[in-house]
C-alpha cells in the first residue's frame, strides 16, 4: 500500500522490505481504482508528475527517459532490421515514444491490459502518452498472453514494459511467457523485458533470467540508472532466437548527430556496451562459473 502523509508519498512494498523512496507531493492530480489496479498521478515538488500504480512508482517526468530509452534502444540496436515491434504493457506511452524514433521501425503494436492507464497518461503525461496516437502505433486493449498466442512469427522485437511481478503483471515473469514471446518472434528476433534490480530481490532477477535463457539461444542482462526506482537501478533481461546475437555490441551505431536528432538523453553506443558490465556478485549469481571470454563471462 502506498502512503501519502504530511505531503509526502512513500513507496512501500514487500518486494523491497525495509526501504522506501519518498517524494514530496504538491498535489494529487488524479486518483482512481480501475478494473485492474489503483492509479494515481501526483504533482511532485522536484520530479514533475509521477504515475503511481498500486502504490509503486512507474515513472516520473524527471527521470523516465533513462528507462524508456534503454528498454527500447538496447533491443532495437541489437537487431539488424527491427521493422515490426511489439510492446506488451507500456501504458504510459514512453516506450512507444522511443521505439518510433528508430529509423527502421515500420510498425509498432502495443498491447496494454488497462485502458485507463493509457487514457490517464494521455491526459496528465502527454510527453509520453501522446505517442500512443502516433501513426506507426496500433494499440490493442487486452492480455499480452492471449495476443501472442494468436500472433505467431510476426515480430522482430518484443519489449515487455511491465510493472513489478505482483498483481496484473505477475504472469509476465514466468517461463510460459518467454515461450510465448519466442513463438511470436520472426527468425532472428529479440526480446527485452523489465527484470528488476539485483540490489532488491536478486532471487527474482535470477529466476526471470533463467526462464529467458532456457528458452532463447542467446541471453543477457543489462541495467541502467533510474533514481526513482528501487535502489536507483532497473534491469533488463534480453533473449534472442539466434545464437550469434551479441547483445553487448550494438549492430546499429548511431552518430552523435543522429542521437541529437532523436533527442536521446541517456542512450548511446557507449552506454549500451557499459550496461552489460555487472558487479561481480551479480555476474556470479546470473552466470555462475562460466568461463570469461575477452574479459566477459557471457558474449
Amino acid at each position: 500500500m502506498d502512503a501519502i502523509k504530511n505531503d509526502w508519498f512513500s513507496e512501500l512494498s514487500t518486494l523491497w522490505p525495509g526501504v522506501c523512496l519518498s517524494l514530496e507531493v504538491e498535489k494529487v492530480l488524479h486518483s482512481e481504482k480501475s478494473e485492474f489496479q489503483d492509479i494515481k498521478v501526483l504533482q511532485t515538488k522536484n520530479h514533475g508528475k509521477a504515475l503511481i500504480l498500486d502504490g509503486i512508482i512507474q515513472c516520473t517526468e524527471y527521470d523516465e527517459f533513462s528507462y524508456q530509452e534503454m528498454i527500447s534502444f538496447i533491443p532495437l540496436c541489437s537487431h539488424p532490421s527491427p521493422k515490426q515491434v511489439l510492446i506488451v504493457g507500456g501504458g504510459d506511452g514512453g516506450v512507444a515514444r522511443e521505439v518510433v524514433k528508430h529509423p527502421l521501425v515500420e510498425q509498432v503494436t502495443q498491447v496494454e491490459i488497462d485502458a485507463r492507464v493509457m487514457e490517464v497518461s494521455k491526459q496528465y503525461l502527454p510527453t509520453m502518452g501522446a505517442a500512443l496516437s502516433h501513426p506507426k502505433v496500433n494499440v490493442f486493449v487486452g492480455d499480452g498472453f492471449k495476443f501472442m498466442k494468436e500472433h505467431t512469427n510476426q515480430f522482430d522485437v518484443i519489449i515487455t514494459d511491465s510493472s513489478d511481478p505482483i498483481g496484473p503483471a505477475e504472469s509476465l515473469f514466468q517461463q510460459s511467457y518467454f515461450e510465448l514471446m519466442q513463438s511470436a518472434l520472426r527468425p532472428g528476433g529479440v526480446v527485452c523485458s523489465q527484470a528488476g534490480t539485483v540490489w532488491c530481490g536478486l532471487d527474482t532477477v535470477v529466476r526471470t533470467f533463467n526462464f529467458c535463457r532456457s528458452v532463447f539461444a542467446a541471453s543477457s542482462y543489462a541495467y541502467s540508472a533510474v533514481p526513482t526506482y528501487p535502489t536507483g537501478q532497473i534491469g533488463y533481461v534480453l533473449g534472442a532466437k539466434s545464437a550469434t546475437t551479441n547483445f553487448k555490441e550494438p549492430v546499429r551505431i548511431f552518430s552523435e548527430t543522429e542521437l541529437e536528432k532523436m533527442e536521446l538523453r541517456y542512450y548511446s553506443p557507449e552506454i549500451h556496451r557499459a550496461a552489460f558490465v555487472l558487479p561481480r556478485f551479480a555476474e556470479k549469481a546470473l552466470y555462475g562459473a562460466e568461463p570469461r571470454v575477452n574479459g566477459s563471462k557471457h558474449d
